[in-house]
């Protein structure tokens, strides 16, 4: 035994020694994270044995160019290599943790975007786990430092270093041969990231993500009119006629986008010890006159607002990685819902009580055509800290706030209210909280029950004051969650929220529905069976304001339609519809969520056509947000959105609301004689009873 370990320590001596030990330490640490820091979907003895080898193949590589360096330099290169490898394995398990997702080089770039709060968010995040991943950096450090493994001065063959970054090209080309046997297309037909973290590890991918960034980026300055064929072909062939029914119902409306962030539609209905969490949504979902929809779904990718908004008010599909408003929205050419509207005579404003470059939306909404957009800067309380949680403004002091701003648009107007209480890590005062928490027993996913209710309350007043002014008649009001405001990684609560032992993939898919209602009097509402996402709302929306929409680059169809399509995509290629619902690699049928392992013949070419409409119509829409293709079409009567004609400086925008009174006087508030309706706005904000 003693000669063994006499053996083992002088071949650590050597520089080859300490190498393969820094190579198994990082393999063997980053096998343990992927198994327990990610829901990769490992299945079967050919995936684990690719999820053990995948981390080698960059290991050996990145480790070995230390070979070719000279004394002890070698030595601290790769624990420098080790280092930055796992610093980068680390944010990847926190970003994980939350977004079901990997870091990528857009949403990287966009950081700075998107910055705000998040040390609170990271703080909810963190497990004492997670540095575990530091644990091979510390002890390579501390055999060096304390001399336990001496280094190793003498030279290293220049041949022998060649052969091992030779050896590591030949093991990652059989890693993705194997791969590629056991996942066709894995690189070309791709949208889910875990599927290339799975197969190839996060080195791989994120090379792989650099890559396609490159190429994508190439793409846009590259493209040119003729891209837009094939798109044109492609919505030609899926465009449908929108309902007559409803065709022009709201013309002339106001129209009011009430974004419930992060809400789910579990929660419609949903009760915490006999109290009803959101009466106030609950009541408006269920009233004749509101149209609710109860299969509706969140499409949203690493963007996650910032595609809802792009889906909602453009009708395109958020990117695979990043966020489009980000990398995109400065730069691209829109034909998005503020400019159609403004272009049919409306006053187009959005309200978000944070900082205008969050999401990028003070330059994103300028190419979308917004006249007006209240950020933080026109609210006297947002930079009072007892006003403010998680990304903004409380939801009862900004709506109270924007009404306001609200009571001064000329009409008929499109407003967007973009509340954020909901939001993770679902932070509120004692003062605010008037509700039991659930009772999972997850300290994240159990104050949502309470932000949910105060989101809830916040809508209540809102709606009396529109009630109150006679907005109520005189408008159509629209709301939706964007997003999950619980993500798969809390499965055990998720089975306990839904009253079930155990959850399935179905039950995540299902679990994706976020809340969707238009309502207005006289409206004929109910609740719609439909399937449909984010991506239908403006044909939508368009249809039921009687604006024509036959020849506009837009990927969603009027969910009122009788025969629209019901494919429901996923950002990440998975899918629902009436028939199946594929979602993490399982197919299962979706009238009776039972999964289907082994598929009839029949029902094998009946998932392979939902599955190519899905890539087809994502790729399309990559095609059209990467390419930049809407520069080079504009559809009959639309007019291209020149973005220096906006300016969104508080300053201007009160200048500028001032003159519209004088010049367009239909505003409430110019219909109350002048004065101001803000009496009528109730709230029982404690801060605002406070400051009185």
């Amino acid at each position: 035994m003693r000669q063994v370990v006499k053996k083992v320590r002088l071949g650590l001596n050597s520089r080859l020694g300490f190498f393969i030990l820094a190579v198994l330490l990082f393999s063997v640490k980053s096998y343990i994270a992927y198994r327990t820091k990610f829901n990769l979907g490992v299945k079967g003895s050919m995936q684990e044995l690719l999820l053990a080898l995948n981390p080698l193949p960059f290991a050996i590589l990145l480790f070995g160019l230390a070979l070719y360096m000279r004394g002890r330099k070698s030595y601290w290169f790769m624990i420098g290599i080790d280092a930055i490898l796992s610093t980068w394995l680390f944010s990847n398990i926190l970003y994980y943790r939350e977004f079901s997702d990997f870091l990528t080089f857009n949403l990287m770039k966009g950081s700075s975007s998107v910055s705000t709060n998040l040390s609170k968010s990271i703080a909810g995040i963190l497990k004492p786990t997670d540095f575990l991943v530091f644990l091979d950096v510390a002890l390579l450090i501390i055999f060096v430092a304390f001399k336990w493994i001496k280094m190793d001065t003498n030279p290293f063959k220049l041949r022998y270093a060649a052969t091992i970054s030779a050896l590591a090209v030949v093991l990652f080309g059989a890693n993705l041969s194997l791969a590629e046997s056991d996942r066709s297309g894995l690189l070309t037909r791709t949208f889910d990231n875990n599927y290339i973290v799975k197969y190839l590890g996060l080195e791989a991918y994120t090379v792989y993500d650099g890559v396609k960034t490159t190429k994508n980026n190439t793409t846009k300055a590259n493209a040119n009119s003729s891209d837009l064929a094939s798109v044109q072909n492609y919505l030609k062939k899926n465009r449908i006629s929108p309902n007559i029914q409803y065709s022009g119902v709201a013309k002339g409306k106001n129209v009011f986008v009430i974004h419930l962030e992060s809400l789910q539609q579990f929660m419609i209905d949903y009760k915490v010890n006999g109290q009803e969490i959101m009466p106030n949504i609950d009541k408006l979902y269920h009233e004749n006159d509101t149209l609710s929809f109860d299969n509706f779904y969140n499409q949203v990718g690493q963007g996650k607002t910032a595609d809802a908004e792009l889906m909602l008010e453009n009708s395109l599909f958020g990117l695979p990685e990043g966020a489009a408003m980000i990398t995109d929205g400065t730069t691209n050419t829109f034909q998005a819902a503020p400019a159609i509207l403004d272009q049919k005579g409306y006053t187009t404003a959005s309200f978000h009580g944070d900082v205008p470059s969050f999401w990028n939306r003070d330059n994103a909404y300028k190419s979308w055509g917004y006249d007006y957009f209240f950020s933080k800067d026109y609210y006297k309380n947002a930079d009072k800290a007892k006003y403010n949680v998680g990304y903004g403004m409380k939801d009862k002091i900004f709506l109270r706030d924007s009404a306001q701003y609200i009571q001064q648009l000329p009409q008929p107007f499109y407003a967007k209210l973009i509340t954020v209480t909901n939001h993770y890590p679902y932070i509120l005062d004692s003062k605010n909280k008037s509700i039991d928490a659930f009772d999972t027993g997850d300290s994240t996913v159990d104050p949502y029950a309470q932000t949910a209710h105060y989101l809830d309350q916040s809508v209540g007043e809102f709606m009396s004051y529109l009630k109150k002014t006679g907005l109520d008649k005189n408008s159509m009001i629209v709301m939706y969650g964007d997003h999950y405001g619980i993500s798969n990684n809390h499965k055990p609560a998720i089975a306990k929220l839904l009253g079930k032992k155990k959850v399935t993939n179905y039950d995540l898919a299902n679990f994706q529905k976020v809340p969707f209602m238009i309502h207005m009097p006289g409206l004929k509402g109910g609740i719609n069976h439909t399937y449909g996402g984010e991506i239908d709302v403006l044909p939508t929306i368009l249809n039921l304001l009687g604006v024509k929409n036959q020849d506009t680059i837009q990927f969603g169809q009027d969910l009122l339609a009788p025969n629209r399509n019901q494919t429901v995509a996923f950002r990440n290629g998975d899918f629902v519809s009436p028939t199946y619902t594929k979602y993490g690699g399982d197919v299962y049928d979706s009238q009776t969520g039972k999964e289907l392992k082994h598929l009839s013949a029949k029902q094998k070419v009946a998932v392979d056509n939902l599955q190519n409409h899905v890539t087809t119509e994502l790729s399309a829409s990559d095609k059209v947000v990467n390419g930049d293709l809407l520069r080079f079409y504009q559809p009959k009567g639309f007019k291209k959105v020149i973005k220096s004609d906006f300016n969104y400086k508080e300053s201007v925008g009160v200048k500028k609301l001032k003159k519209a009174e004088k010049d367009d006087p239909t505003s409430v508030k110019a219909k109350n004689n002048g004065k101001s309706t803000m009496s009528d706005y109730q709230t029982d904000a404690p801060e605002l009873k406070s400051s009185k």
